[in-house]
């Protein structure tokens, strides 16, 4: 089970558009792509039979495969036309690896699809004469629009393809001060984390932050470079450090986990400054480092405060409580769980409520109080009522059905240990009455007695008089 909460992983961000707009600029195959199947082929023939030359013939006879291969031939783009080949191969390998049955054989070959023919033949052409030229920031650019174009999840080995040619090109250009590189190790470390390679991700998102010191560059979305490569090695590395706790490396997860807080602080983003304190109070914790704990729960309370976080707020007061169980704390700990309670009630976050109804319960049947523990086992159990969450709802059913046992079997075992007349008569009062209280016996009697009256007046009222004569 994950000690940490959860973190989502992000994998490269995708750009549907461009495939939409990207064509083909072959002039000499502009006929052939309108005609990609053997109908329209045919038809095409029977119509423009006469004046066809031998090569637009040959061209009509060819796959689009190698239509394509041999536009790349005539214009020069050997290297291209090498690139495309290897694609070709590299995707047939992993069909016949992955086998019948698999997702991936299903699937049409590369070479049967027209459309990415069109793509990696437009973008590879204009890569290789680029590079050519030794404009290497155009090689980039286009090697990265052809990552964009297979962002699709049966496509995504064709996109970490290029994304790795990205890195190796984005090397040898020399007149952005490293922005590109910068991108690309960006771009190599979100591949990485995506396939669950977290360590090397790691790598490529401590370069990326490197590259980025002391440097205005912002995305798209206005945020700098630096604070996003900052974001990025935070959550990497708490998903690393999770996995340390999954191992019991407590003490190398606590480190990690102060390398990602202090990479939250320099993002300069409270909200990520307050998660990043929470898992390191919770590896405080797991490693029995209770008073640490304590201190740095407290951080995230705080930045909650400030922020005007609810839900923060409501889960530092959990963690704290949890703490403070440990240490035998107990009447500090009802305190912030009824803290908690109340942020979940005022929030009407119900789910909320339900943890801490619990916790609450948990704590007061440990501690023999019946009473109360029945009183927010019931809270939760209502809580989850509102909740689409059938297996929660059982679960509070059972805590609230241990919870009423323990609190009817005090009565029953006091009886039962006094063995006296009196005891007894209360005791066979209750199975009777199968009630969750012993009842009073002589109300008991009391009551069989008016009932016996009543029925003896209604018999009485039913029997029909008889006239006198």
């Amino acid at each position: 089970m994950s000690t940490l909460p959860p973190v989502l992983i992000q994998c490269p961000k995708r750009y549907p558009s461009l495939v939409e707009q990207m064509v083909c600029p072959s002039i000499k195959l502009a006929r052939i792509h309108l005609i990609k199947d053997k109908d329209a082929i045919d038809h095409y023939l029977a119509m423009n039979i006469k004046g066809l030359s031998k090569q637009e013939a040959a061209a009509y006879r060819n796959s689009y495969k190698k239509n394509i291969c041999i536009d790349m031939l005539r214009q020069g783009y050997h290297k291209s036309f090498s690139e495309l080949f290897t694609l070709i191969q590299k995707w047939n390998a992993l069909r016949e690896a992955a086998g019948p049955g698999s997702a991936i054989w299903q699937q049409k070959s590369l070479e049967e699809q027209p459309d990415k023919l069109d793509q990696l033949h437009h973008f590879l052409t204009r890569a290789e004469a680029a590079q050519r030229a030794e404009y290497y920031e155009e090689v980039y650019n286009n090697q990265l629009k052809l990552a964009y174009c297979f962002n699709n999840t049966e496509d995504k080995w064709l996109r970490n393809y290029f994304y790795e040619q990205c890195l190796s090109t984005a090397r040898l250009i020399r007149i952005d001060g490293g922005k590109k590189e910068a991108e690309a190790h960006a771009n190599m470390g979100l591949v990485n984390e995506e396939q669950g390679l977290f360590m090397k991700a790691a790598e490529h998102y401590e370069t990326f932050h490197q590259l980025t010191l002391g440097r205005m560059w912002n995305d798209e979305t206005g945020h700098t470079y630096n604070s996003l490569a900052c974001e990025h090695l935070w959550r990497i590395y708490t998903l690393l450090a999770d996995k340390m706790l999954e191992n019991k490396e407590h003490e190398q997860a606590i480190k990690t986990l102060i390398k990602a807080f202090e990479m939250a602080k320099k993002g300069g983003d409270k909200k990520m400054e307050g998660e990043a304190a929470y898992c390191l109070g919770l590896a405080y914790h797991s490693a029995g480092e209770e008073q640490t704990a304590i201190i740095t729960l407290n951080t995230y309370k705080e930045i909650s405060t400030e922020l005007c976080d609810i839900v923060g707020l409501g889960r530092a007061y959990q963690a704290i409580a949890k703490v403070l169980v440990s240490q035998i704390k107990v009447t500090e700990a009802i305190e912030y769980l009824e803290k908690f309670v109340t942020v979940a009630k005022s929030a009407q976050l119900s789910r909320s409520l339900v943890d801490a109804c619990i916790s609450l319960g948990d704590i007061y049947n440990e501690r023999g109080n019946y009473y109360k523990a029945c009183e927010y086992f019931n809270q939760a159990f209502e809580a989850a009522n509102t909740l689409t969450d059938l297996p929660l709802v059982d679960e509070t059913k059972v805590y609230y059905g241990i919870a009423k046992a323990h609190n009817m079997m005090v009565a029953v075992n006091s009886h039962t240990d006094a063995a006296d007349h009196v005891s007894i008569e209360y005791l066979l009062a209750w199975k009777e009455n199968r009630s969750d209280m012993c009842t009073d016996p002589f109300t008991v009697e009391l009551a069989k007695d008016t009932s016996g009256v009543l029925e003896t007046n209604e018999l009485f009222l039913q029997t029909p008089v008889q006239e006198p004569l």
